[in-house]
C-alpha cells in the first residue's frame, strides 16, 4: 500500500507538527538553494517557527541587499498605482473641461454664421456685430495688402522684362552694324560680277552679229524688189566667227 494523500490542515499533535516542520523546512531550504544555482536567481527565504525561531537563506549571503531591493520595488509599484489613480482623475477632469470648451466654440461658430441667434440678448447681439465688423476690417486690410504686394511684384517683373528687351534690341543693332560692311561688300561684288558678264558677253555677241554693219554691206537693192549680194564679198554666215559660242554658230548656220 502506498502512502496516502496528506490533507493540508494544521497538525494537532505537537510532536508530529514539530517533526513535519523540521522536514519541510529542510526541503524548502534545499529547493531555494537549487533554484538559485540552476536559474542564477537571487533568492531570500525567511521562516519563523511557532516558537519564534528564525531560519533564513539568501543567495551569496546578501539578505540585506535583497530586502532593500524588495522594498524599493514594492514602493515603486505603490507609487505607480497611486499615480495611475491620480492621472485617471486628472484626465477625467481635463476631458470635462475640453468638452465644455468645444461646446462653447461650436456655439460661437454657429453665431458667427448667423445661426441659433434666438437665445442671444440685445447686448450679446451688439457684441457679435462689433466682432464681425472688426473681423471684416482685418480681412479687407489683409486683402488690400495682398493686392498691393501682387501689383508691386508684377511691376517689378514688367520692368525686368523691359530692361531685358532693351538689352536684346541693343545687341541686335550692334550685330547689324557689325554685319553691314560685309553685306555692302558682298552686294558690290555681286554687282561688279554682273556688270562684267553683261559688258563682255552680250556686246561682243551683238557686235559679232552686226546686222547693219560691214558683214552684210554687200547686200544691195537693185530697185526690182530683190536683194543681191556683192560678187566680191563673202557672206558672213559662211565665214567662221570665233567670237560667238558654238551653240550660237549652230543656230546661225541653220
Amino acid at each position: 500500500m502506498g502512502r496516502g494523500r496528506v490533507q493540508l490542515k494544521r497538525i494537532e499533535n505537537k510532536i508530529n507538527r514539530q517533526v513535519t516542520f523540521s522536514k519541510r523546512r529542510s526541503g524548502l531550504l534545499k529547493k531555494a538553494q537549487e533554484i538559485s544555482v540552476l536559474c542564477d536567481a537571487e533568492v531570500a527565504l525567511i521562516v519563523f517557527s511557532t516558537k519564534g525561531k528564525l531560519f533564513e537563506y539568501s543567495t551569496d549571503s546578501c539578505m540585506e541587499r535583497i530586502l532593500e531591493r524588495y522594498e524599493r520595488y514594492s514602493y515603486s509599484e505603490k507609487q505607480l498605482l497611486a499615480n495611475d489613480h491620480e492621472s485617471t482623475g486628472s484626465w477625467t477632469l481635463e476631458h470635462a473641461k475640453l468638452k465644455a470648451r468645444v461646446e462653447v466654440l461650436q456655439r460661437n461658430c454657429s453665431h458667427f454664421m448667423g445661426e441659433d441667434l434666438q437665445s442671444l440678448s440685445l447686448k450679446e447681439l451688439q457684441n457679435l456685430e462689433q466682432q464681425l465688423d472688426s473681423a471684416l476690417k482685418h480681412i479687407r486690410s489683409r486683402k488690400n495688402q495682398v493686392m498691393y504686394e501682387s501689383i508691386s511684384e508684377l511691376q517689378k517683373k514688367d520692368k525686368a522684362l523691359q530692361e531685358q528687351n532693351n538689352l536684346l534690341a541693343k545687341k541686335v543693332k550692334e550685330k547689324e552694324k557689325a554685319l553691314a560692311p560685309q553685306a555692302e561688300s558682298w552686294e558690290q561684288q555681286v554687282q561688279n560680277q554682273g556688270l562684267d558678264c553683261s559688258s563682255t558677253l552680250l556686246p561682243e555677241a551683238l557686235q559679232s552679229l552686226n546686222f547693219g554693219g560691214s558683214n552684210y554691206q554687200g547686200i544691195r537693192n537693185d530697185g526690182s524688189g530683190g536683194d543681191h549680194e556683192d560678187e566680191n564679198e563673202t557672206p558672213t554666215a559662211n565665214r567662221p566667227n570665233t567670237l560667238l559660242p558654238p551653240w550660237m554658230l549652230r543656230h546661225l548656220n541653220e
